[in-house]
């Protein structure tokens, strides 16, 4: 069974929103690692396809914003992202890379270490991201494929990872600024999913009790405040998305 359905954890999980990004650069193996060090049940993070193929862990569709360097990741070749500095010296990382580092980690609990891949794929362009990073999981083996959570804002990318690889669940991510089809999730009977991912100001108890009846769970973002943190507590979520895994394991302790 994959592990992000284990009914067992008696709290929501804590997951590093791009690793502990309060603390180290996002989205890089540095960020990761402190999340694991910070008691991080997982971590969520995003990726992108380069201009040579390979699948690389970036959020924005540019480099300008959390590298040295300028141009988008789609028109960089690894080799030139692999010449950034993305911060404190920390280097763009390879999806591979990773799950070679991390794939046998345990969380607190013991169980493995989660990987939500947030799948970002926003273009009109078929880039095969997602048949990339399905074949990649693959070459890893059934561990890593069972420590796998995919989400996206862009429904027809979720409906495309249900149907290249059924077994792995996916959540539907969206936010109050998205049209109201979006952030009403109209399309869900089209889009075979298992989460919600929906940002915190629109979480409440009755939300959550109600994706519950329709046996889908609820992991939350961004969560920084201690006092938001409490109040996803109280609603019952799943899991927890936040910049600062310590801030979390503390105030649920």
């Amino acid at each position: 069974m994959n592990n992000w359905l284990d009914f067992s954890h008696p709290k929501p999980l804590v997951i590093g929103h791009r690793g502990a990004s309060m603390h180290a650069p996002e989205n890089t193996l540095a960020a990761f690692r402190l999340a694991h060090v910070q008691k991080a049940d997982g971590i969520e993070f995003d990726i992108k396809r380069c201009k040579t193929g390979e699948v690389v862990i970036m959020h924005d569709a540019t480099v300008d914003r959390t590298t040295n360097g300028k141009g988008g990741v789609h028109e960089l070749t690894l080799a030139a992202l692999r010449a950034l500095n993305a911060g404190q010296d920390e280097r763009v990382p390879t999806l591979d890379e990773l799950f070679e580092e991390q794939g046998q980690l345990s969380g607190p609990s013991g169980k493995p270490f989660l990987f939500n891949v947030e799948v970002t794929n926003y273009t009109t362009r078929n880039d095969g991201l997602e048949e990339a990073v399905v074949d990649l999981i693959r070459r890893h083996g059934p561990n890593i494929a069972e420590q796998v959570l995919f989400s996206s804002f862009n429904p027809w990318s979720v409906r495309k990872l249900s149907q290249l690889a059924p077994q792995i669940p996916r959540a539907i991510l969206y936010d109050p600024s998205m049209p109201i089809f979006m952030r009403r999730v109209w399309l869900a009977p089209l889009v075979p999913h298992q989460f919600r991912h929906p940002e915190k100001n629109m979480v409440d108890e009755t939300y959550v009790q109600k994706l519950a009846e329709q046996k889908l769970r609820t992991n939350v973002w961004t969560v920084n405040n201690p006092d938001d943190i409490a109040r996803m507590v109280r609603c019952r979520v799943n899991g927890i998305i936040g910049d600062s895994p310590q801030t979390m394991r503390q105030k649920l302790a």
